[in-house]
């Protein structure tokens, strides 16, 4: 037995040395490649060297690189920890050309000399080959694909042991991975055969991984109703910390302090959290042993990776942005992620281009800063969450919560059935496959629930529908209902605030807060507030206190309720009535009064489904629901609505997909609810994943699903 086990660390010691050896071989080979392609690079001397002397200054210069790559790397992305994120990534490349240069000058024969860009070229593709080169030797070496893949933690604990090996049956784990904004269609839509159009082909799934987990029977599909404010910050919110009290929107106005609320910032959401903390009296669902990776907010976990209400924080252990360590670290991760970036950023370029060149409708800009925002959702913050979870998962954690952003950001502006979106979905997929790889060699067996947190819903914007702005209708409502000289629907907006959760990300990555925090302070006699939350829209009159009724808003602006209820882009219309409590206003005369359950000529809220007078009574109770509550028009046979926002696929209020979510669990946890019956409210969602996470008993079989097709190897 002893000489078996001795034996096999021979055997690894062995496999360790070969594996260095060949990927030294191979970067040497690469660099005297690149020395003859590119004229700027030299690695012989000025006079001529002989072809030994010039392979023996490939081999120091190649040797010289890796060990400035292990050694000196790691301790440069720790020193730059608190460099934006955003700005170390265009960094990786101008670090490690830099490397190159100094291993160039650590050659005895002094003979080799780089320009500083083809540096930059040579070092990126040094490391990717190396990068390449290690992971196909490790595809037939399981113990060196457990290694590679642990080496993504930046922090390594004993785990517990699988079931089958000496000691007691491990407790399973539990991962809880949300891909946001993929609504219970999309997915059920991308688990499915497709047809191709004409041909009569069918094609596989857009999502192959997801849909062999599902045909065989080892997960569950299911559909759950968000709130009313179906977006992240309050689904996030209720299902981490098990309330959303009070979270009317993805923005709101609070008139005791003066402020905006915004979801995508540091400093509201760590209020949130605070709040939500202080009502239930618990610190959240990760807080035994737990990670919080990419998320809003951190469950009360103590390992936390991208998660935004500690953004601000600076203290070690609980620094969110000590994540982008773990996986920068490694310089081959940062030289791939940092091109995988640039090629988003181009591709989503073309992309646009394409759609305005097909006269796409709708369609909106996607020009600025958004080609950046799309690829850090897409690339950055989804190579780094992965990273974390992976380490999590060797780690042994009880249970990890984490938010793959880059679906909800990409159909926000190219669609949700959009070829853009579909592309995403199926990188999501791999990710999904990479992870459950990793699950498959973890020390313990794991749960591995996915679910959204919403989904989104299609539609022109308000102002691109009917030429005004919310804010812009309100103002003349104001005004007694005259638009003055111009006809109503003649106007465009001008600047449209987008409330993607991935800029949430990104921001708190470059330091910056959100644009509303800059002007949180409105003074007495500014006039109203008016905000959007997808195709949510509050408005606020910040010189009145508390809730103003709807008395008061008649006698102040007679015309107001009536030129708001009655524009053919608005559903309904929420206010609180002196008499009758919480009121739903709606065209042709509409009045459903949610107190005395009393409906006045059409029900407003009859087109929006019968779980729809619940959720709007439930936020109408809300301390901070605004003074006007407005849900854009929704048509219930294609779906769509209107964004308040510049969002071509949004979320935030009630109409169609956004309010449809999904859950995947494993088979071996209970249903959510009874059949029949659908989960309604992400507070109901984090009871039945306390529940799950009750359900402790060790099984027989291994609980990771599958993580590819047969002999497939990710890496």
């Amino acid at each position: 037995m002893g000489t078996c086990v001795v034996r096999g660390r021979w055997r690894a010691v062995g496999g360790a040395v070969f594996r260095v050896l060949a990927v030294w071989a191979v970067s040497t080979l690469t660099m005297l490649i690149l020395a003859g392609l590119l004229p700027d690079f030299r690695i012989q001397s000025p006079s001529g060297d002989s072809p030994t002397t010039i392979a023996r200054t490939a081999a120091i210069g190649a040797g010289a690189f890796g060990l400035l790559s292990a050694l000196v790397w790691p301790l440069l992305v720790r020193a730059l920890l608190l460099v934006p994120a955003f700005v170390l990534g265009v960094l990786v490349f101008f670090l490690n050309g830099s490397m190159l240069l100094l291993a160039l000058r650590l050659v005895p024969d002094g003979g080799s000399e780089a320009g500083p860009e083809t540096a930059v070229a040579v070092a990126a593709i040094m490391s990717a080959v190396a990068s390449a080169t290690s992971t196909a030797l490790a595809v037939r070496d399981d113990g060196a694909y457990r290694r590679r893949l642990r080496r993504l933690a930046h922090r390594h604990r004993p785990g517990p042991r699988r079931t089958g090996e000496d000691g007691p049956p491990a407790r399973p784990g539990t991962l809880f991975l949300q891909l946001d904004g993929v609504g219970f269609d999309v997915l059920s839509e991308a688990v499915s055969p497709r047809t191709l159009p004409g041909t009569g082909r069918v094609l596989p799934p857009v999502m192959e991984t997801v849909a062999s987990w599902i045909e065989s029977g080892g997960h569950r599909l299911s559909m759950w109703r968000t709130d009313w404010s179906s977006q992240t910050g309050a689904s996030q919110l209720g299902i981490l910390h098990g309330t959303n009290h009070d979270v009317p929107a993805f923005r709101w106005y609070e008139k005791e302090t003066g402020r905006v609320m915004v979801c995508s910032s540091p400093s509201s959401v760590a209020e949130l959290q605070r709040r939500a903390v202080e009502r239930t009296g618990d610190r959240g669902l990760l807080a035994e042993d737990g990670a919080s990776r990419g998320n809003l907010f951190s469950g009360g976990a103590q390992q936390l990776a991208l998660v935004l209400s500690v953004a601000a924080r600076r203290g070690r252990g609980t620094r969110s942005r000590a994540g982008y360590f773990a996986y920068f670290s490694d310089p081959a991760n940062a030289t791939r992620t940092a091109l995988s970036f640039t090629a988003e950023v181009f591709r989503e370029i073309v992309q646009a281009v394409r759609a305005r060149i097909r006269g796409d409708e709708p369609r909106v800009k996607r020009g600025g800063l958004y080609p950046f925002i799309r690829a850090f959702a897409t690339v950055v913050s989804r190579d780094v969450v992965v990273a974390a979870v992976i380490g999590d998962l060797f780690a042994g954690r009880t249970v990890v919560y984490a938010d793959l952003v880059a679906y909800d950001e990409v159909a926000h502006h190219s669609g949700p059935h959009s070829r853009d979106a579909q592309q995403v979905l199926a990188r999501l997929d791999r990710s999904v496959r990479l992870i459950a790889k990793a699950a498959a060699h973890a020390p313990r067996a794991y749960r591995i629930v996915l679910l959204s947190d919403h989904g989104q819903s299609p539609g022109r914007t308000f102002a691109e529908a009917y030429g005004i702005t919310l804010e812009e209708l309100v103002r003349i409502g104001c005004r007694g209902g005259r638009s003055g000289s111009r006809p109503l629907a003649g106007r465009r907006a001008d600047r449209e605030v987008t409330g993607a959760e991935a800029r949430a990300v990104a921001r708190a990555a470059l330091h910056r807060v959100d644009e509303e925090e800059k002007e949180t302070r409105r003074g007495r006699g500014a006039g109203p507030v008016v905000l959007g939350s997808g195709n949510l829209g509050l408005i606020s009159f910040p010189e009145l206190p508390g809730r103003v009724s709807r008395e008061e808003i008649e006698r102040r602006h007679p015309a107001l309720l009536g030129t708001l209820a009655e524009h053919p882009g608005i559903g309904f219309v929420l206010v609180r009535s002196e008499e009758y409590g919480a009121v739903v206003l709606g065209p042709h005369g509409g009045e459903h009064r949610l107190d005395q359950r009393v409906v006045i000529g059409p029900d407003p809220l009859a087109p929006f489904g019968p779980e729809a007078e619940e959720a709007v009574r439930r936020t109408a109770c809300f301390p901070h629901a605004a003074d006007i509550m407005v849900n854009s028009a929704y048509d219930p046979t294609t779906g769509r609505v209107h964004a308040f926002e510049a969002q071509i696929g949004s979320h935030g209020g009630l109409g169609g997909s956004q309010g449809h979510a999904f859950l995947l669990r494993p088979a071996e946890l209970s249903p959510p609810v009874p059949e029949g019956e659908i989960l309604t409210g992400a507070e109901a969602v984090h009871r039945v994943f306390r529940r799950w996470l009750a359900e402790t008993e060790a099984p027989e079989t291994p609980l990771s699903p599958p993580a590819g097709g047969p002999g497939e190897r990710v890496g």
